[in-house]
């Protein structure tokens, strides 16, 4: 197991866009080294939570905890989200995966840009070193993008929708990835859609709905009764809702 990897703990999380509520009033626990999926409907705030967790979304209200104090956490985004048309060969995506420990405009060593290509391989891209991002496909991308959280070695790993646009031999073989990583006792989050892979491979589960609907074993927070509840949740959503300020339950993690 890897050392000291923190808790994560949400105090009355509370996200915003632009004062419109994304996700309200969450507060539980990731314990260190657990493996969960996270969903709900589209707009339920699953990115926006693991935007609020690794740092790039400031609460509202509420605060993320990690630990006794920093640690360091890599994202994963959407595909969707990133512009592939940038002329940068698949080698230099994954270097930037070594950017806290190199830092901006200095040499890369040798040998870490070995470590680079150990890591491509590991993902099934031996060879692809040169190639530009731009002529990938969505699952060479993606695996491009694995070998780059494979470099940054952190102890958080959050992955939003990962398994989306691509073949199903790759997704088996970032599934593999991500159970080594849990296997190491690296704390993985990862937003899903595909529910039967959820039951199959995620122990547990964080259904939201804006607001948690509930947070624990996957059996149980998958039960008909809280998916019909996210769903009636969702149907009633006022886009141009302001924030509220109530206090929300605790939902724990085991």
């Amino acid at each position: 197991m890897m050392a000291a990897v923190p808790e994560i703990r949400l105090r009355g999380l509370t996200v915003c866009h632009g004062r419109r509520p994304a996700v309200h009033h969450l507060t539980g626990r990731f314990a260190p080294g657990s493996l969960t999926a996270v969903v709900g409907p589209n707009g339920a705030g699953k990115t926006t939570l693991l935007r609020a967790i690794a740092g790039l979304h400031k609460p509202e209200e509420g605060r993320v905890e990690l630990g006794s104090g920093a640690a360091r956490v890599a994202l994963l985004p959407q595909q969707a989200a990133l512009d592939r048309q940038f002329p940068i060969a698949c080698l230099d995506v994954v270097m930037l995966g070594l950017w806290s420990a190199v830092g901006p405009f200095r040499r890369v060593p040798r040998a870490l840009r070995d470590r680079a290509a150990e890591a491509l391989a590991a993902v099934g891209l031996a060879g692809f070193e040169a190639r530009p991002v731009g002529s990938l496909s969505a699952g060479q991308f993606q695996r491009v993008l694995f070998a780059r959280l494979l470099l940054e070695d952190a102890p958080i790993i959050l992955l939003d929708e990962p398994f989306n646009a691509v073949d199903a031999r790759t997704a088996s073989d970032l599934l593999r990835v991500v159970k080594r990583w849990h296997g190491e006792g690296r704390t993985v989050i990862a937003v899903l859609h595909d529910l039967d892979l959820v039951r199959r491979e995620f122990p547990d589960t964080l259904l939201l709905a804006r607001e948690p609907i509930a947070w624990g074993p996957t059996a149980e927070a998958l039960s008909a009764a809280n998916r019909l509840r996210a769903r009636m949740m969702a149907e009633a959503w006022a886009e141009e809702a302001e924030a509220c300020a109530r206090g929300g339950g605790e939902a724990i993690a085991a």
